[in-house]
């Protein structure tokens, strides 16, 4: 896979702009394990590996476990998810694809059971953020760094 363009090179304002939103998404006060978990599933729906590689490190850092990280593409049928996770995973999947779901009322609802107004914004632009991420990568085929150096 080759490299197209390297966005932080060619344009910086834009480059600034993403990471403001992510630093946005970093100060907020959800939990940073909830963070890392939407960060994956939302990479492993948009197959971006650079995303992959580099937040189930982060994860694993942070003091996720690797069973868990390898249960969150089946996060229904794994027992290893809180309902607020739960809840998360399910508004993430919904926000990600929503050209498909149109982000469900039975899905807002488990998500504001479990979450403040507030923080489902910020859950929100999570989601809003690493989709961009995922796609300025898989666009402009940014390899994971492990790769990078193979």
């Amino acid at each position: 896979m080759q490299p197209r363009i390297d966005t932080a090179r060619v344009s910086q304002d834009a480059y600034k702009a993403m990471l403001g939103l992510q630093s946005y998404v970093n100060s907020s006060d959800l939990e940073p394990q909830l963070k890392e978990l939407v960060k994956i599933r939302t990479s492993q729906i948009n197959g971006c590996a650079f995303c992959l590689h580099m937040h189930t490190r982060d994860a694993r850092k942070a003091g996720e476990s690797q069973e868990r990280l390898d249960l969150i593409g089946a996060w229904r049928e794994a027992p290893v998810f809180s309902p607020r996770e739960r809840a998360a995973l399910a508004w993430t999947e919904s926000v990600t694809r929503v050209a498909d779901t149109h982000v469900p009322d039975d899905v807002y609802e488990t998500a504001r059971a479990e979450f403040s107004e507030r923080e489902l914004v910020d859950l929100t632009m999570a989601v809003v953020a690493i989709n961009g991420w995922n796609r300025l990568m898989v666009a402009f085929r940014v390899p994971p760094a492990v790769l990078r150096n193979a």
